[in-house]
């Protein structure tokens, strides 16, 4: 009897220590809300599921065997569901890239956010790697292990640096949840990895330019603001610079969200959004900056200098206004075209709740011609967070994304969808469907991401999982081709082929 009532003394011990992990940014009425929903939603579902995540040791730098996305979901219910959740393990889109493929060993590296089983919510930080000679993948490795955390908001992103080290950048939570930069201990390899920062920095965003290194990146100073720091080595880093901090009059609070991409490896492209008072539901207008020197020099799409950090709603940065037409945007993916004009993929909705009250949720392309923006519409989903990617190749364009719609989706007006290909062949002016490449599927298919320099097969990856109740979560990839592949989530082996489940 001792001993039960010293195992369930420890157990909930470890429940009090992985709730207080969850408590993030106290900056307005609305994140308290959402920090007190995420530590019952700790509580809830270890003692719901009959068992205890206990963990006695970390399980940094260790070859799990087999990959597993993580589920989740927010815990903001409503008519037609959770606000957001699902299979999340390529989440979110403001994490960049997930993915790099590297010519020097023909391999692409890409990280998750991943659990230790299929009924468990344990975060751990993932990375795995796919060998274009062979075929197979390798067994990932646990970067970082989040210890109680089962948010894949703290998902990490990856870089590549000239070496060829591979750097994990791990994201953190507000202002309680910190975040970290790892690197690889031996170039192109995912078998060791090496803290070198611990920091506060959400949804980042690595690129390595010609210049060196530049980092976008979330702090929750003003409830979200927008920051950048650069480095020559990724060990000595410049001190965190405010980027976009806009209020919707002077002296309000401020937020906003970020995609961004490189462009032949000099340029750093940024689309963002703006939440008036720091409201993340009313996210809305659409902005965009440039920068060739490491964030010395900012510009808009004209090449205008721009005064940072922004502060003012009508800077020449601003691509659209939405704000007066009430509508929501949701950033998805970017890229640039030959010539080096920026193209931003987004959805425009009436509202954050999901269902049908806000639809449409329409998928659109903003795009710099040299002179002006120009919107054309791609297609419609069923949900906000409904998550694609932008290929732009010089005489296709292509979306990839779960966009079907309510009734042809597994779970309808839950986020994701089936996995269609959409394209154009005029720049962007006109889409049309090209395939669907799920179907039938029996959980909806989200975050469909794409590689730095992709190669052929891995042109896109995604998770799945079901939206509405817990579920277990495969990864996938795919190609143009319309091939898809499960990536195995049970190995007995180092290296495995994964199994080919569409033609």
């Amino acid at each position: 009897m001792r001993l039960l009532h010293l195992l369930l003394l420890i157990t909930h011990l470890i429940i009090f220590s992985c709730s207080s992990l969850k408590s993030g940014s106290k900056e307005n009425s609305s994140s308290k809300d959402h920090e007190q929903t995420e530590n019952k939603l700790t509580n809830r579902v270890v003692q719901s599921e009959n068992h205890f995540e206990v963990y006695t040791h970390n399980l940094e730098n260790t070859r799990m065997d087999g990959y597993r996305g993580i589920w989740f979901e927010l815990g903001q219910k409503f008519d037609y569901g959770d606000k957001y959740s699902g299979g999340l393990g390529t989440y979110t889109a403001k994490h960049v890239p997930l993915a790099v493929y590297a010519p020097k060993v023909d391999q692409t590296f890409f990280v998750y956010g991943g659990t230790p089983s299929d009924t468990s919510r344990h975060l751990l930080c993932m990375i795995g790697v796919y060998d274009h000679k062979s075929g197979m993948v390798a067994q990932p490795t646990v970067v970082c292990d989040k210890q109680g955390v089962i948010d894949p908001h703290d998902n990490p992103s990856v870089m590549i640096d000239d070496e060829g080290y591979i750097w994990v950048f791990v994201s953190g939570r507000g202002k309680k949840r910190p975040g970290f930069k790892y690197r690889s201990r031996e170039p192109f390899s995912i078998d060791n990895f090496e803290k070198v920062t611990e920091e506060e920095m959400t949804y980042p965003q690595p690129w390595n330019t010609k210049s060196g290194l530049l980092h976008l990146f979330t702090k929750y100073t003003g409830v979200r603001q927008l920051y950048w720091e650069h480095s020559q080595n990724g060990m000595q880093w410049s001190d965190d610079q405010l980027l976009a901090a806009i209020p919707q009059e002077p002296g309000e609070k401020s937020g906003h969200y970020q995609i961004s991409a490189t462009w032949q490896g000099k340029r750093v492209g940024t689309f963002f959004n703006r939440h008036p008072q720091g409201n993340v539901d009313q996210r809305t207008d659409l902005y965009y900056l440039q920068t060739d020197d490491l964030g010395n020099v900012w510009t808009d799409a004209a090449g205008n200098k721009i005064d940072i950090p922004v502060i003012d709603p009508q800077t020449t940065a601003l691509v659209k206004d939405f704000y007066t037409e009430g509508k929501n945007i949701y950033l998805k993916d970017m890229g640039f075209t030959k010539q080096g004009h920026p193209v931003g993929l987004f959805i425009k909705s009436n509202g954050h709740e999901p269902g049908p009250e806000n639809a449409p949720y329409e998928w659109f392309i903003a795009q710099w011609n040299g002179k002006k923006w120009d919107m054309s519409e791609v297609t419609t989903s069923d949900h906000n967070y409904d998550m694609g990617s932008l290929y732009l190749a010089p005489d296709r364009w292509r979306v990839v994304g779960p966009t079907t719609s309510a009734a042809e989706s597994p779970q309808p007006w839950g986020v994701g969808g089936e996995v269609v290909i959409w394209t154009s062949t005029d720049q962007g002016k006109t889409w049309e469907e090209e395939s669907q490449i799920t179907h039938q599927s029996r959980f909806n298919h989200s975050y469909v991401r794409r590689p730095f320099n992709f190669k052929p097969p891995f042109c896109f990856f995604w998770s799945d999982g079901d939206p509405h109740q817990f579920s277990s979560s495969t990864i996938y990839f795919g190609d143009f081709e319309g091939q898809v592949w499960k990536l195995p989530g049970h190995m007995n082996q180092e290296w495995m082929v994964p199994e080919k489940v569409v033609e």
